[in-house]
């Protein structure tokens, strides 16, 4: 990719700072709600005990309904919202309905399942659609000397805002009392209205001081058929950039173990039979271990590259899959967070800036829709591979490991990646 073409690109600060803070504030719904909270209550109350043992499968299968839907979504309103210029309005009606059904979740009772399911697919595509767009901003806001500094500067202030907000409904959590709470599950319950309210005070930011370059005008409610043409076209295009397309599969891959290690590891955790207070405790020194871990990975790759940088996250967390199985004791689930934390942030960054240099900028909503295509189906595949290995096996440790083929295959794949050429674009 390269910048030429590329209007209105100032690499100036309150763009830039107004993009990340859109990170700090929806961090904090995969955090205390998809990696935390959710996990623990859906397994000890809204999933009665007809379900408590089938319940990481629903959890699995939650997470990939969630994908599918916006899988089949995201060509689509990629090809739209660069027709229009449309890519805040698209972030805004997605982020709102994320925002909507996680307050939902605070109403849903003890026993619906089903209910808190439905609530928490709607809000995992609201949250997933936000970032499609949200991603495709970075190309806007940051030149191509500047995008790793600024994707995982967005990546580190998520973790940091996401860690804040988490924070605090662990305290809220552990001691309801000192709020005036009657228990602690009313703690979690109200979590999710904290989780809501901070996911929209600092989505404002983004909307008032981040800008969009002007595109061709057509309509957004042009027909679907040329849309859809389009989308094709796109594909096309993809199959033409053999770097692409490598790098897609490759990403495909890992990201999907990635996923699954964060989706699927606290639900992990209950069923070893660590304790809530446990789990969100390691979940919170994950999230601030994460955001100077992330910040580090600028020195690493001014030394080795975006490329290297990736693939000595893909080989932690093989490394991650591997020591899961032999997990014990509670400082073991420590040793765990801590090395998860010094990856983490990294894979999902420098993935986005690594793809943002490969492809050409004109187009840039339309190949992160394919871009985000990948992670979903790789948020598909995941969660369900690993509740199907469990079930199969009866053992949550093989299931939790299996996910080191992705890594192992991933990686592979990645370093085929023939960077000079992306860059050419």
């Amino acid at each position: 990719m390269t910048d030429e073409g590329a209007p209105n690109i100032k690499d100036s600060r309150m763009p830039i700072i107004s993009w990340a803070l859109y990170d700090w504030g929806s961090t904090a719904f995969p955090t205390s709600v998809v990696v935390s909270f959710f996990p623990v209550f859906f397994k000890t109350y809204w999933a009665g005990p007809e379900v408590l043992d089938r319940s990481t499968f629903y959890l699995g299968l939650a997470n990939s309904i969630a994908g599918i839907i916006l899988a089949l979504l995201a060509p689509f309103l990629g090809v739209v919202a660069d027709k229009g210029s449309a890519k805040k309005k698209f972030l805004a009606f997605f982020a709102f309905l994320g925002i909507i059904m996680t307050v939902a979740l605070y109403f849903v009772s003890m026993g619906n399942w089903a209910l808190a399911v439905f609530f928490y697919v709607l809000a995992s595509l609201g949250y997933s659609g936000a970032n499609l767009f949200y991603d495709s901003l970075l190309l806007t806001i940051a030149s191509k000397k500047k995008i790793d500094f600024v994707s995982l500067f967005g990546e580190a202030l998520g973790f940091l805002g996401g860690g804040i907000a988490f924070a605090f409904s662990v305290v809220l959590y552990l001691y309801p009392h000192w709020f005036g709470v009657t228990d602690s599950q009313t703690a979690i319950r109200i979590s999710f209205l904290i989780v809501g309210i901070w996911w929209a005070l600092f989505s404002i930011p983004i909307m008032l001081f981040v800008k969009e370059p002007p595109s061709s005008r057509s309509s957004v409610t042009s027909s679907l058929s040329r849309d859809w043409k389009q989308v094709r076209t796109t594909l096309g295009t993809i199959k033409q950039y053999k770097s692409v397309g490598v790098f897609l599969l490759a990403y495909w891959l890992y990201i999907d173990g990635a996923n699954t290690v964060s989706k699927m590891a606290v639900d992990y955790g209950v069923a070893l039979g660590f304790s809530p207070g446990a789990l969100v405790s390691a979940v919170l020194l994950v999230q601030f271990i994460s955001f100077p871990a992330t910040l580090l990975y600028l020195y690493v790759v001014a030394r080795i590259g975006a490329k290297g940088a990736v693939l000595v996250t893909i080989s932690g967390y093989g490394l991650i899959s591997v020591l899961g199985y032999f997990i014990q004791k509670s400082w073991h689930l420590f040793a765990l967070a801590i090395l998860i934390a010094l990856f983490q942030g990294s894979i999902y960054a420098l993935s986005r800036s690594l793809y943002s240099r490969l492809i050409p900028f004109d187009k840039s909503t339309e190949f992160f829709g394919f871009y985000n295509v990948i992670g979903k189906f790789a948020t598909i595949i995941g969660p369900l591979f690993v509740g199907l290995v469990t079930l199969l096996t009866h053992s949550n440790r093989i299931g939790i490991s299996s996910v080191i083929v992705f890594f192992m295959a991933g990686g592979w794949l990645l370093s085929m990646v023939d960077i000079k050429e992306g860059n050419s674009i």
